[in-house]
């Protein structure tokens, strides 16, 4: 008999898996929504829906095993980076999605928040948080909006030998920036940044890049801490914070 796995688990939504089937239980039904609609427009692959009776949505297993975990160094081959950044380009060139994304103002408004959290909650140094605010707004900045995934963390991409078998996880998908991302692909991994834009095969913006790593991690501290996770962890979003507040200055320039 197959045993239930706790996949991950908080008060929002959770996410179980019994053999080849993960069950995602969620209380928002805009999230499960968007998820059935990216999965059926995206030009990747992406899993099998089994059935959808809400708040649950059931899913077939991906073969083969996500690119890697942050915090982690990954064993997958310079190949297989640069076939996620030419599946990623193949989502960025679909049409878009038809439903809204997030703007610069809601951005840069959500940014003044959590960096004011940090700050009043001793989480981290004053210093650490103002140098990382002047190399996110890099990433402030108007873009054309594509097909994003809008949370492509390295668990979410899935690979058997050099071949990308699917990506997983698409509530937060609709247009977007696709530096993002990018980004948020290679976030704490910076050194296969080069392998996935060889295989995306268009030059980027380094600094946008850097500047959406400190956006996302200086947004994601509070949502993470207060939902049980540690982005303190060896080489999660803390350490992106320092790497990023040691390679610029005060004023956010190297």
């Amino acid at each position: 008999m197959d045993e239930v796995e706790v996949v991950v688990a908080h008060s929002e939504r959770a996410t179980l898996r019994v053999g080849d089937v993960f069950l995602k239980v969620d209380a928002d039904q805009a999230r499960l929504d968007v998820e059935v609609e990216a999965m059926a427009l995206a030009p990747v692959p992406t899993p099998e829906v089994l059935w959808r009776k809400p708040p649950a949505l059931a899913l077939a297993a991906l073969p083969g095993t996500a690119l890697g975990r942050l915090g982690e160094p990954s064993s997958a081959s310079p190949a297989v980076w640069a076939a996620a950044g030419a599946a990623i380009r193949r989502l960025h060139d679909a049409p878009l999605p038809p439903w809204p994304g997030h703007g610069l103002q809601e951005l840069a408004s959500g940014l003044d928040g959590e960096c004011e959290w940090l700050l009043t909650n001793g989480v981290l140094p004053a210093d650490l948080i103002a140098r990382n605010r002047k190399v996110a707004e890099a990433a402030l900045r108007p873009w054309t909006p594509v097909f994003a995934h809008g949370d492509l963390q390295i668990t979410h991409v899935f690979v058997d030998g050099d071949e990308i078998t699917g990506i997983i996880d698409w509530s937060e998908a609709g247009p977007g920036d696709a530096l993002f991302d990018l980004a948020i692909l290679t976030l704490g991994h910076e050194e296969h940044l080069g392998d996935v834009v060889a295989g995306y095969g268009m030059d980027v913006d380094l600094d946008v890049i850097r500047g959406w790593w400190s956006l996302r991690s200086l947004l994601a501290a509070r949502w993470l801490i207060e939902h049980g996770f540690d982005p303190s962890a060896p080489g999660c979003e803390f350490d992106v914070l320092r790497s990023a507040a040691r390679l610029y200055g005060p004023d956010g320039h190297e």
